[in-house]
Protein backbone atom coordinates (compact mmCIF):
# COMPACT_ATOMS: atom_id res chain seq x y z
CA UNK A 1 0.00 0.00 0.00
CA UNK A 2 1.32 3.44 -0.83
CA UNK A 3 1.58 5.79 2.09
CA UNK A 4 -1.67 8.74 1.16
CA UNK A 5 -0.33 12.07 0.39
CA UNK A 6 -2.25 14.77 2.13
CA UNK A 7 -2.60 17.69 0.72
CA UNK A 8 -4.80 20.78 1.77
CA UNK A 9 -5.59 23.47 -0.01
CA UNK A 10 -6.53 27.27 1.18
CA UNK A 11 -9.20 29.36 -0.38
CA UNK A 12 -9.54 33.18 0.50
CA UNK A 13 -12.00 35.45 -1.05
CA UNK A 14 -10.78 38.76 -1.96
CA UNK A 15 -13.39 40.41 -3.86
CA UNK A 16 -16.76 41.27 -2.55
CA UNK A 17 -20.15 40.64 -3.23
CA UNK A 18 -21.10 43.76 -5.47
CA UNK A 19 -21.40 43.51 -9.04
CA UNK A 20 -20.50 39.80 -9.19
CA UNK A 21 -22.17 37.72 -11.98
CA UNK A 22 -24.86 34.99 -10.67
CA UNK A 23 -22.40 31.63 -11.79
CA UNK A 24 -19.78 33.11 -9.89
CA UNK A 25 -21.71 33.92 -6.37
CA UNK A 26 -22.97 30.54 -6.34
CA UNK A 27 -19.60 28.58 -7.12
CA UNK A 28 -18.38 31.02 -4.20
CA UNK A 29 -21.52 29.76 -2.16
CA UNK A 30 -20.87 25.80 -2.71
CA UNK A 31 -17.42 26.42 -1.68
CA UNK A 32 -18.11 28.18 1.60
CA UNK A 33 -17.19 31.50 0.69
CA UNK A 34 -19.93 34.04 0.86
CA UNK A 35 -17.76 36.99 2.37
CA UNK A 36 -14.83 39.27 1.36
CA UNK A 37 -11.66 37.53 3.81
CA UNK A 38 -13.33 34.66 4.60
CA UNK A 39 -11.07 31.48 4.02
CA UNK A 40 -11.58 27.91 3.96
CA UNK A 41 -9.51 24.88 3.65
CA UNK A 42 -10.21 22.21 1.17
CA UNK A 43 -8.00 18.42 2.39
CA UNK A 44 -7.60 16.07 -0.58
CA UNK A 45 -9.89 18.05 -3.44
CA UNK A 46 -11.69 16.12 -5.96
CA UNK A 47 -11.92 17.16 -9.22
CA UNK A 48 -14.93 19.03 -9.29
CA UNK A 49 -13.74 21.23 -6.14
CA UNK A 50 -10.50 22.07 -8.47
CA UNK A 51 -12.64 23.13 -11.50
CA UNK A 52 -14.66 25.51 -8.85
CA UNK A 53 -11.87 27.18 -7.11
CA UNK A 54 -10.08 27.36 -11.10
CA UNK A 55 -13.70 29.07 -12.07
CA UNK A 56 -13.43 31.30 -9.51
CA UNK A 57 -9.78 31.88 -9.27
CA UNK A 58 -9.87 35.83 -10.57
CA UNK A 59 -12.03 36.63 -6.88
CA UNK A 60 -10.22 34.56 -4.49
CA UNK A 61 -6.47 33.55 -3.37
CA UNK A 62 -5.51 30.16 -2.82
CA UNK A 63 -2.98 27.70 -2.89
CA UNK A 64 -1.73 24.91 -0.89
CA UNK A 65 -1.02 25.40 3.32
CA UNK A 66 1.69 23.84 5.06
CA UNK A 67 0.55 22.10 8.36
CA UNK A 68 2.11 24.67 10.51
CA UNK A 69 0.09 27.86 9.50
CA UNK A 70 -2.90 25.52 9.07
CA UNK A 71 -3.09 24.82 12.90
CA UNK A 72 -2.08 28.39 13.73
CA UNK A 73 -5.33 29.19 12.02
CA UNK A 74 -6.97 26.50 14.07
CA UNK A 75 -5.97 27.93 16.80
CA UNK A 76 -6.58 31.86 16.44
CA UNK A 77 -9.61 31.84 14.20
CA UNK A 78 -11.33 27.88 14.49
CA UNK A 79 -14.34 27.43 16.41
CA UNK A 80 -15.93 24.01 16.58
CA UNK A 81 -18.12 22.80 13.51
CA UNK A 82 -17.54 25.71 11.11
CA UNK A 83 -15.75 24.95 7.95
CA UNK A 84 -14.53 28.64 7.50
CA UNK A 85 -12.78 30.70 8.90
CA UNK A 86 -13.21 34.60 9.12
CA UNK A 87 -9.85 36.84 8.47
CA UNK A 88 -8.89 40.23 8.92
CA UNK A 89 -7.79 42.12 6.20
CA UNK A 90 -4.30 41.86 5.42
CA UNK A 91 -1.24 43.90 7.60
CA UNK A 92 0.48 46.46 5.23
CA UNK A 93 -2.18 45.84 2.95
CA UNK A 94 -2.81 44.09 -0.49
CA UNK A 95 0.30 45.24 -3.18
CA UNK A 96 -2.12 44.69 -6.18
CA UNK A 97 -4.96 42.56 -6.21
CA UNK A 98 -4.59 41.35 -10.25
CA UNK A 99 -1.56 41.52 -12.08
CA UNK A 100 -1.28 42.16 -15.25
CA UNK A 101 1.90 40.24 -16.65
CA UNK A 102 4.21 41.87 -13.72
CA UNK A 103 3.89 39.06 -11.86
CA UNK A 104 2.62 40.43 -8.50
CA UNK A 105 -0.55 40.53 -6.69
CA UNK A 106 -3.04 38.03 -4.69
CA UNK A 107 -5.94 36.69 -6.99
CA UNK A 108 -5.13 33.44 -8.19
CA UNK A 109 -2.81 30.48 -7.50
CA UNK A 110 -0.38 32.10 -4.80
CA UNK A 111 1.87 28.45 -4.27
CA UNK A 112 3.08 28.45 -1.03
CA UNK A 113 3.12 32.15 -1.08
CA UNK A 114 -0.40 31.24 0.41
CA UNK A 115 1.06 30.67 4.00
CA UNK A 116 2.50 34.27 4.17
CA UNK A 117 -0.75 35.62 3.29
CA UNK A 118 -2.69 33.68 5.89
CA UNK A 119 -0.38 34.80 8.60
CA UNK A 120 -0.51 38.59 7.64
CA UNK A 121 -4.30 38.39 7.98
CA UNK A 122 -4.93 36.16 11.39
Amino acid sequence: MKPEIKTQIAIIRIVGQVGINIKIKETLDRLRIKKKYSCVVLENPNNSQLGMVKFVSDFVAFGEINQETYEKLKKARGKPNNPTFRLHPPRKGIESKKHFGIGKGVLGNNKEHINKLIERMI
